[in-house]
């Protein structure tokens, strides 16, 4: 191998090392397209980019939800490359509105998982509307839901799945997912 080969080989560094991590996120601000997370093993907090979690199916996450991730140290501090799983925050699941307080939890859990499109979501508001794909009425989504399936925001043509019931007011959301947290979940034909 001549020097010239040598030196053009050894000008490019190894790629920077990707390893697990488990916290709980900080904050995020969609608007501002990033947010942290307290890692559990402790150390500086992790930067978290929207196109990460993006990448993960989602445009936000809820503060205090726990968060699986791989993670990198780079020039700027440590930051989120993948995101692997999100739970919701703990203090989401006692919460329950009103509307679906009094209904059998398990017609709660019956409720199919539906593929959706939201229409709009205003956080300020706390609420939007949600397209359900073969279904004529919109789809109510509360904040509340969002908030217990790990969630702080939607944006206009995210793709959601949903478990609906008909509510006192109508069809209203009683779960949220992203959708691509639902086809990465689904078994394969293989297993």
């Amino acid at each position: 191998m001549t020097e010239e080969k040598q030196i053009e080989l050894g000008d490019y560094d190894s790629p920077p090392e990707r390893t697990p991590a488990e916290g709980v996120v900080k904050w995020f601000d969609p608007l501002k397209g990033f947010g942290f997370v307290v890692a559990d093993t402790g150390g500086p907090d992790i930067l978290l980019h929207v196109n990460v979690l993006r990448n993960f199916g989602q445009s936000s996450v809820a503060d205090g939800a726990r968060i699986s991730l791989i993670i990198q140290q780079t020039s700027r501090g440590v930051q989120a490359t993948e995101i692997t799983a999100i739970q919701p925050p703990e203090s989401a699941q006692s919460d329950a509105l009103s509307d679906i307080s009094g209904v059998d939890p398990e017609v709660l859990r019956d409720a199919p998982l539906e593929p959706a499109r939201v229409k709009w979501f205003d956080k300020a508001k706390g609420f939007g509307f949600a397209n359900i794909f073969g279904r004529p009425e919109d789809v109510f989504l509360h904040i509340e839901i969002l908030r217990q399936s790990g969630l702080a925001d939607l944006q206009p043509g995210e793709a959601l799945a949903v478990r609906v019931i008909e509510g006192k007011r109508g069809a209203m959301a009683v779960e949220v997912q992203a959708w691509e947290t639902v086809l990465h979940s689904k078994p394969s034909a293989d297993s």
